[in-house]
């Protein structure tokens, strides 16, 4: 549950680059398969193309074999191949899945990358502390009670002290870690978190961003490659890649259904921004909706990029906030610890 069922997303980036290449050169399928497994970081790679190229020499479509290597191939994957193969555009969608991949791994990068420095200070001030609390544990006591320096608060002091301090911390990060793979990971888990983490300032518009952004790129692709609307809609929801727009999909494909334009069937969601519905409903009258979906791709696209420094920004100046907050509180409680001292010196001496 808690490691990630699909394959690698280098490794289905690197795969689907290659395939779209090799396919687009005329390179046989399976020798497509066989040359692009190769040189993947995610060991599982390779064995699931062997089966894919058993799956073929048995008689089933590239689609068929693909999607019966599930969960390595997620169902998004599955369902762009067998677009491609069923229209003729399989090297388009190699190299439409190869792009989408590659760029889910840069804005993981670049979150990353920006997240890097305000962690680093809020683990050396976590660990500066650990050591005060170890030190102060080990010096003569202080006070009329005759116990350690109790520098948290929370009467922490010397080595179990230390160990307690630091743990705690890697506890709750522990935590949070696991939670954060849970929700990425489970069907089920997206569904509890994603509709609660959109609703937050700055870091829901940043998901709202890059799931709107996602799902237009996928909706213009399956509807270019002549895919009904349904499977069309599934698809386009799942490639947002949020728990709130996969909750979402029953609801919209029931208006759809209806009778109900697209439009109104989105707008209902209320997980779409006026500006995107605004230019969907101008392109059902025109009859662009694909042309205009893959326009608008690219466009949310560079909004999720200026969200997502928005959403650094904003985490850095948390982390350092807290840092920071960790900081003064020990200087003031040691302040006032010795402040104490002196208070007793002062009545001793009097």
């Amino acid at each position: 549950m808690l490691r990630n069922p699909d394959l690698s997303w280098p490794a289905l980036a690197g795969f689907s680059r290659s395939m779209a290449r090799l396919l687009e050169a005329g390179v046989e399928v399976r020798k497509s398969l066989q040359t692009s497994a190769k040189q993947s970081g995610d060991k599982r790679l390779a064995p699931a193309v062997e089966r894919l190229k058993s799956g073929i020499s048995g008689g089933q479509s590239l689609a068929e074999a693909v999607r019966s290597q599930q969960p390595l191939f997620p169902e998004l994957y599955c369902a762009l191949v067998d677009v491609g193969e069923q229209t003729g555009h399989l090297p388009e969608v190699f190299e439409s899945l190869a792009k989408y991949y590659e760029d889910r791994l840069l804005m993981q990068r670049d979150f990353r990358s920006s997240a890097a420095w305000p962690v680093i200070q809020l683990i050396a001030a976590i660990g500066i502390i650990g050591l005060l609390i170890f030190i102060l544990g080990i010096l003569p006591a202080a006070g009329k009670d005759g116990r350690p320096f109790d520098v948290t608060g929370l009467g922490l002091a010397g080595t179990s002290g230390a160990l307690t301090w630091i743990g705690g911390w890697a506890a709750i990060a522990t935590a949070l870690v696991l939670l954060w793979k849970y929700s990425r990971n489970s069907f089920t888990g997206q569904q509890m978190l994603d509709p609660w983490l959109i609703q937050i300032p700055i870091l829901g518009t940043c998901l709202q961003s890059f799931a709107i952004a996602r799902f237009a790129w996928c909706f213009a692709l399956t509807q270019k490659a002549g895919m009904s609307i349904r499977p069309s809609l599934e698809c386009s929801l799942q490639a947002a890649g949020n728990g709130a727009f996969l909750a979402a999909g029953p609801g919209i494909w029931r208006d759809v259904s209806a009778g109900e334009t697209l439009t109104d069937a989105l707008s209902r969601s209320g997980l779409f921004t006026t500006e995107f519905l605004q230019i969907v409903a101008t392109a059902e009258e025109s009859g662009t909706v694909p042309e205009q979906l893959d326009r608008l791709s690219l466009l949310f696209h560079d909004e999720a990029r200026r969200s997502m420094t928005r959403l650094t920004k904003a985490l850095s100046g948390l982390v350092w906030f807290l840092t920071a907050g960790l900081i003064v509180y020990f200087i003031f409680r040691i302040a006032m610890i010795y402040v104490g001292i002196l208070n007793d010196a002062v009545g001793m001496a009097g």
